[in-house]
């Protein structure tokens, strides 16, 4: 019994001395900070938080009253066709002093009636200038006080690296003001919807964004905004660390035309039907005694009669040879560069002419026919398939 009392006297002891070092090293400085309700202990004294958090914290206070939050009311038919109104909900952020707001085209597009709630809960109505389904962007416009209009500044994406610190501000389901963190996990991503649209030079991204976040900002650890908040990968419709931005360079380049004109008008070269030429292809063509001469480009399957291609000269498939299971464009002509560059994918070259240029400019197209290579000048014309 008395070696008991000892080991029990010494446990205590040990235990008093354990709490002791805990308070002090992580700066409680003395019991006093502490108080005591119904057996537990408390520690009220604040606690000195990282630079990281700082920062964070800073973007937060700084940069949130700059998100709105986007009501949006739609009607649709129930299984006996009878009209059944449903409501929607996403993000955005103001640009400018003259009450535009960037959104996701997927979160309005159809939308009957739409409403912007901003920091101070001050809800207004927002009507649609301009939209473009092609890159998944809509700006809205919203008559309020200039004083609660806080833009954004624009900054660029493209001195991104993977390992950068990003900061997501949005209202997934519905719920106000929400900040998540996280990295830019992969550049240069290509996403694709229901419809086979395609949009370039994605941002990945592991930071949490949830339904109801499409359209807010990502911002850089400088506050500025990098990306659109788009799309997530998840079965279940939640973030898995999965999310997607568009990069604000589509913002600048696409934003000022949907304020002033309401679309944004894409540069097209006619291409019906087309595929990227790999060196599996092209063997698989010299198999079938159709040598290319080539093993990279854009092999035009079919081009739309009257367009910038049919009207420079070029053809698609004269006819088709089939070799076993496969089908072979017989005679179509093989885009090889633009503008000098060699030209590797059908994806590339849509990328090259999204970003770089503009309808009603000329371009430089290195043709591959009959294994005979020439150039010929291509001018650009509005895409009737986004208009």
């Amino acid at each position: 019994m008395k070696r008991f009392r000892i080991l029990l006297i010494v446990t205590f002891l040990a235990l008093g001395g354990f709490v002791w070092w805990s308070v002090h090293q992580t700066g409680g400085g003395d019991f006093s900070a502490f108080t005591q309700s119904n057996g537990l202990m408390q520690d009220n004294s604040p606690l000195k938080m990282t630079p990281k958090e700082e920062l964070v914290v800073d973007l937060y206070e700084k940069f949130s009253p700059s998100v709105v939050n986007i009501s949006t009311s739609f009607v649709t038919q129930d299984f006996f066709t009878s009209p059944v109104e449903q409501e929607g909900s996403g993000s955005g952020f103001v640009i400018d002093k003259q009450g535009d707001i960037i959104t996701n085209n997927h979160v309005i597009d159809g939308a009957r009636q739409i409403w912007v709630t901003f920091y101070d809960k001050s809800v207004v109505q927002a009507k649609v200038i301009g939209t473009d389904p092609t890159v998944d962007l809509a700006v809205l416009k919203v008559s309020i006080s200039s004083e609660k209009l806080k833009p954004l500044v624009l900054g660029s994406s493209s001195t991104l690296k993977p390992g950068q610190s990003v900061i997501a501000i949005g209202n997934p389901f519905g719920l106000q003001q929400t900040i998540t963190t996280g990295v830019v996990s992969a550049l240069n991503r290509t996403l694709e919807d229901s419809s086979g649209q395609k949009m370039y030079n994605i941002i990945q991204t592991d930071a949490a964004i949830n339904p109801g976040n499409s359209g807010g900002p990502l911002l850089d650890s400088g506050g500025r905004v990098i990306g659109v908040n788009t799309a997530i990968v998840s079965p279940s419709g939640g973030s898995v660390g999965v999310s997607f931005a568009i990069p604000v360079e589509t913002v600048v380049r696409v934003a000022p035309s949907l304020i002033k004109y309401g679309h944004y008008e894409h540069p097209w070269l006619g291409i019906e039907n087309a595929d990227t030429l790999t060196p599996e292809i092209s063997k698989q063509f010299d198999n079938a005694g159709l040598a290319m001469g080539i093993d990279h480009g854009v092999l035009l399957w079919s081009i739309y009669q009257g367009g910038p291609l049919d009207r420079a000269g070029l053809h698609g498939a004269i006819r088709f040879l089939r070799f076993g299971n496969t089908s072979f464009p017989v005679g179509a002509d093989i885009i090889t560069g633009v503008d000098g560059a060699r030209l590797q994918s059908y994806d590339a070259l849509i990328y090259y002419l999204e970003t770089k240029k503009r309808v009603g400019e000329t371009v430089q197209l290195t043709v591959m026919r009959n294994n005979q290579e020439f150039t010929v000048p291509v001018v650009l014309a509005v895409n009737p398939l986004n208009a």
